[in-house]
């Protein structure tokens, strides 16, 4: 009878710890050991998404996105807007992933023919009204500036002067694989590269041969396109699987070099899906994710 009841006790034990756990905000915490090498999983949508089924597996929609939270992702950042336009199925994801405990944010996609700070008063517009929206179970809306391969310094700049200056938050900066923005960063003088790292860097890199130009070499690794951009110390989130068109079908592009080895799909996920890793814990992401966005709660 001892044997038994030792046995039970321990059997429920371990279920307790392998489960994921609820803080009380509803927010879902997963242990850090069921994450893709140890990396907390982050997703990015868009009015693109989702794309077609490639394969058996499970969907989502802007309206559900149960699939990317059963698949361990803990965030999910949507596109606010493009170019002057916004994005139609924003707030529909925001809501969808907050339901499911998983912490929200909002991108916004500069282009160059529009003036940068028209486009930040747009996204903080966007993220104003969308914290306003509704009784949010996450404790911040994160905020991010994806600026376009041919941006110039002053557009980053501009950009980032204006969220800070209305929300009083900086926002997270995205940068392409660009050979015109490694030059341009790593030219630019002392005080604009102070100013420049106080926005934490998302970078995009899917493959350890891409980025390859006249002045620069294969980055190969997160940590050979800091290096060429000259400017942060360390990476913060890491744009490791994006998407390809070829003949109006998406295709999966995802990193699978050296030791970091990810799947083309995302889980068991039945289409590709845009995918990103924090660098850090769970307890470093939550304060990201204050530190950079508006506040919900």
């Amino acid at each position: 009878m001892m044997k038994r009841v030792t046995f039970c006790l321990l059997t429920l034990v371990l279920v307790q710890c392998s489960a994921p756990q609820r803080p009380g905000n509803g927010a879902a915490v997963i242990p850090d050991k069921v994450a893709q090498h140890g990396l907390l999983q982050i997703i990015n949508v868009s009015a693109y998404d989702p794309k077609e089924q490639h394969r058996p597996g499970r969907g989502y929609s802007e309206h559900d996105v149960s699939a990317l939270r059963a698949n361990v992702a803990v965030g999910l950042i949507a596109r606010a807007g493009k170019g002057g336009h916004l994005d139609t199925k924003c707030a529909h994801f925001l809501a969808s992933a907050d339901r499911e405990g998983m912490l929200p944010g909002v991108y916004y996609r500069l282009q160059t023919q529009v003036d940068a700070v028209r486009q930040a008063d747009q996204m903080v517009d966007r993220a104003l009204t969308l914290a306003r929206s509704r009784n949010w179970n996450a404790p911040a809306l994160l905020l991010c500036g994806d600026f376009d391969a041919n941006s110039r310094l002053s557009d980053i700049t501009r950009f980032m002067d204006r969220v800070e200056a209305r929300t009083g938050v900086v926002p997270v900066a995205y940068l392409e694989n660009s050979s015109h923005l490694k030059l341009l960063l790593r030219d630019a003088d002392s005080a604009t590269k102070s100013k420049l790292r106080r926005m934490p860097y998302w970078l995009a890199l899917y493959s350890h041969e891409s980025g390859a130009s006249p002045e620069f070499p294969p980055p190969g690794s997160p940590r050979g396109l800091l290096h060429q951009y000259e400017v942060w110390p360390d990476w913060t989130l890491w744009q490791y699987g994006g998407v390809d068109w070829e003949r109006g079908r998406s295709r999966p592009k995802v990193y699978h070099h050296g030791p970091y080895r990810f799947p083309l799909y995302f889980g068991d996920l039945d289409r590709p899906v845009e995918r990103n890793v924090f660098h850090g814990t769970h307890e470093a992401l939550t304060a990201f994710w204050q530190r950079h966005g508006i506040r919900l709660q």
